[in-house]
């Protein structure tokens, strides 16, 4: 039994002792731009991903609003987003990446779909000028029926408290206001033309005419770092509402890397659930306000927000 236990010991520590040497820990003590993490928490403070502490609509409960019925179903013109599937009081409707829509399925049970409650199949109506064929319903795990169009099942997001919110907009790199046909509404969202960008690995280098070689995403999007994050012990200050802006940039398998560094290439385990990618140990992201690629309207919003060099560094922050 000893034997087991120190063989499982020393099988740990040197999964740890990796982790350690490739997240700068010989660094002494310090993250590669500097920033003193001594004290720093391992995962940072625990955060409530799903925004279930805002209410819905004026201050509702959460639980109002999974038994809201939807009604007449409108399309909103969003300069931002394109065409979106709003409810009949103007709400933003979403979909998230972890449903099926063949077959329809939803995935957001439990603490998610108090967030992100889910709209009755019951009392809905087509908007004026689309597919009503598009509309239908899925019995979820509690035997309940959720609102689907082109099979996705629909929610809101307990955040948006007025008409034409749309704060959940990328949240998670995984939530994503609902076009009429379904899709994502974002431009963004799947790539210009709802399609990623061919040839282009799940990291890759592109040169901008400001910032020099920057780091973007396989649809080509600019990627960024948060200065206020540390590299180690690895910790995102971005968390809750901060996502809607700032979508966390996905896993990316080391092979499917162009020119970056795969120095601290590792998946940062949030305390709020989600994976996110880090180079260097520095958790990335990329930029809901940029809707194609070669934008980079996220270079140093708040004197915080940079866009990324191939070997992990700030582009263009100041010295």
């Amino acid at each position: 039994m000893n034997t087991w236990r120190n063989a499982s010991l020393a099988v740990t520590a040197a999964a740890l002792l990796a982790l350690t040497t490739a997240c700068g820990q010989d660094k002494g003590g310090e993250s590669p731009d500097g920033q003193n993490v001594g004290n720093a928490s391992p995962v940072g403070q625990a955060a409530d991903s799903y925004g279930s502490d805002s209410g819905y609509g004026s201050g509702a409960t959460t639980e109002a609003a999974s038994a809201k019925q939807a009604g007449q179903l409108a399309v909103w013109d969003s300069k931002k987003l394109g065409k979106v599937v709003t409810d009949s009081e103007g709400f933003t409707l979403y979909r998230f990446d972890k449903d099926t829509a063949s077959p329809p399925k939803s995935n957001c049970e439990g603490d998610c779909a108090k967030a992100w409650p889910p709209v009755p199949a019951g009392n809905v109506t087509a908007a004026a000028g689309t597919d009503a064929a598009t509309v239908g319903k899925v019995t979820r795990a509690d035997g309940t029926q959720q609102l689907t169009l082109a099979g996705w099942p629909m929610y809101r997001y307990a955040k948006d408290a007025a008409p034409g919110d749309a704060l959940g907009q990328g949240v998670g790199g995984t939530w994503f206001a609902a076009a009429p046909d379904g899709k994502k509404a974002a431009v963004n969202a799947d790539g210009p033309s709802g399609a990623e960008p061919a040839g282009l690995a799940g990291l890759s280098v592109r040169k901008d005419p400001k910032l020099g070689d920057i780091v973007v995403d396989k649809r080509g999007m600019t990627v960024y770092r948060f200065k206020k994050d540390v590299a180690w012990p690895m910790k995102s200050a971005c968390t809750g509402a901060c996502l809607s802006k700032w979508p966390v940039v996905a896993p990316v398998a080391k092979n499917d890397v162009k020119g970056v560094t795969t120095k601290g290439f590792v998946t940062f385990d949030r305390p709020d659930g989600l994976k996110q990618q880090a180079i260097d140990c520095w958790p990335l992201y990329t930029f809901s306000g940029d809707a194609k690629p070669g934008d980079t309207n996220g270079q140093g919003v708040g004197g915080t927000w940079y866009a990324v060099s191939p070997q992990a560094k700030l582009a263009g922050a100041p010295k």
